[in-house]
């Protein structure tokens, strides 16, 4: 059988989706055993998910101009290629400082794929088609949710926590080669701009310095780095104005339906990214559960979600689709208010209830809210779009995560994470999950504010429902 060249695009961000998260949720299962064998504390524990998803917040926007510049498919490659070999060096990594490093390179290259793998589809495939390819590929996004926790939590358990990286390797060989020999055209819409270095600086130390400090306040140069940051990200978002070949087109933002999507995304992730690792604690410290079970109940919510995204990226091409994601973000507020009374006594079936309805919650959400951002730019300023979309969620993963490790620094101090501090885990999650609950709804009304928005999509249609 024959496949197209869009076919083989969609099958390739597909599986570049799937792996970056693979490893993004399965490392939350392998979380206590590497901490174990490194004999890390709950502070440095929590930074192995957390630094990753730092370096791909930093890198999103710079791989958006990139990409553009250089094509989209050879970023892809590059950013494939890179995740590769960092996985590769963390099955070799023999200390906490070693680890952590093939970790920051894990976090450039898929910051890359990302934001490549996005753009590509959008610039491969038809409009009228678009809903339903962004659904294909974010169903990899939730597949990997799914499929990950069970997986991973069976390695781990039985063959340890590396056997997670060399079980990526071949697929991610894969994507190399499909898009080396399968296809063959490369997209470019930004190849006679400069390289924005200056602002990539700014950018990158903004960010690196709110999140850093985001995630210790508790000492006093925590909050100091926020200041900064905040002023340098200030100071980036004026320069982006002025410059002639900007890193990142910051006139995109003057359509309310681009801004209030991002807005909405981010306070999605912001919401949900921590709630994994809250369950997966809940499961192992708190209820005894080892990694292998903890990882059959953790598929519940995304093989929910990637139930829904196809389907609710082919309805995004008919409805409005930020009146899909208030709808799922209304869904996703009425999980989150139940996991909020989450302790030791809280019946299984009720943590299952709160879990389904946020994978429905979060499936009705993503593909569409996906769609607008991409729909509400000119088809020249996808990489771009790709990019914001890519960052939205990236900041957002982490800042949550921050949200986490402060909350638990705060409450356990510098304890190790165990069953014998079930009640001050209990307190943690509950708290952390309060302060999500109150996000999730911003999210709501920031896709409300969308719909109202007079602005315009690309796709005429939507306009009228």
């Amino acid at each position: 059988m024959k496949f197209e060249s869009e076919t083989y695009v969609v099958f390739v961000a597909f599986i570049t989706s799937f792996f970056a998260v693979f490893l993004s949720v399965g490392i939350v299962l392998g979380v206590p055993a590497i901490a174990s064998e490194f004999g890390m504390n709950n502070v440095f524990q929590n930074w192995i998910t957390t630094l990753t998803a730092l370096v791909i917040a930093v890198f999103t926007l710079p791989a958006g101009q990139i990409s553009g510049k250089y094509g989209v498919k050879k970023s892809l490659i590059i950013g494939v290629s890179i995740f590769l070999v960092a996985s590769v060096g963390a099955c070799l990594s023999f200390s906490t400082e070693s680890f952590l490093v093939c970790r920051i390179f894990q976090g450039i290259g898929i910051a890359f794929s990302n934001v490549s793998a996005i753009a590509m589809v959008v610039q491969a495939v038809k409009p009228q088609n678009r809903g339903k390819a962004l659904g294909f590929t974010v169903t990899g996004i939730y597949l990997a949710g799914s499929l990950s926790p069970v997986f991973c939590g069976f390695l781990v358990h039985n063959f340890g926590w590396r056997a997670m990286f060399y079980f990526v390797l071949p697929f991610l060989m894969l994507c190399v080669v499909l898009m080396i020999l399968k296809i063959p055209k490369e997209w470019k819409t930004y190849e006679e701009s400069r390289i924005d270095t200056l602002g990539y600086i700014l950018y990158g130390i903004g960010i690196s310095l709110f999140i850093y400090g985001f995630t210790n306040m508790m000492n006093g140069f925590g909050a100091i780095a926020i200041v900064i940051g905040l002023v340098l990200l200030i100071i980036f978002g004026y320069y982006e104005l002025k410059v002639e070949s900007p890193a990142f087109n910051m006139n995109l933002f003057r359509n309310m339906k681009f801004t209030s999507s991002n807005v909405a995304a981010l306070c999605s992730y912001l919401a949900i990214a921590s709630i994994t690792t809250i369950l997966n604690y809940h499961f192992q410290y708190v209820r005894g559960w080892n990694a292998q079970l903890s990882g059959l109940m953790l598929i519940v919510t995304p093989i929910i979600m990637a139930i829904m995204a196809p389907n609710a990226g082919k309805l995004s091409d008919k409805i409005h689709p930020q009146k899909l994601a208030a709808i799922g973000m209304g869904i996703t507020t009425i999980a989150l208010l139940i996991l909020v009374f989450l302790d030791a006594n809280v019946p299984l079936y009720l943590i299952v209830i709160a879990m389904v309805l946020q994978g429905v919650g979060m499936g009705l959400f993503t593909t569409p809210n996906t769609n607008a951002i991409m729909s509400s730019v000119p088809a020249n300023e996808t990489p771009n779009a790709s990019a914001a979309q890519s960052a939205m969620r990236t900041i957002g993963q982490t800042m949550s995560l921050g949200i986490l490790t402060l909350i638990f620094a705060w409450i356990m101090g510098g304890l190790k994470l165990s069953g014998e501090y079930a009640v001050m885990i209990v307190q943690s999650s509950q708290l952390v999950c309060i302060i999500c609950t109150i996000i999730c709804i911003i999210a709501i009304f920031a896709s409300l504010v969308g719909i109202r928005s007079k602005d315009s999509f690309n796709v005429e249609r939507w306009d009228e429902n």
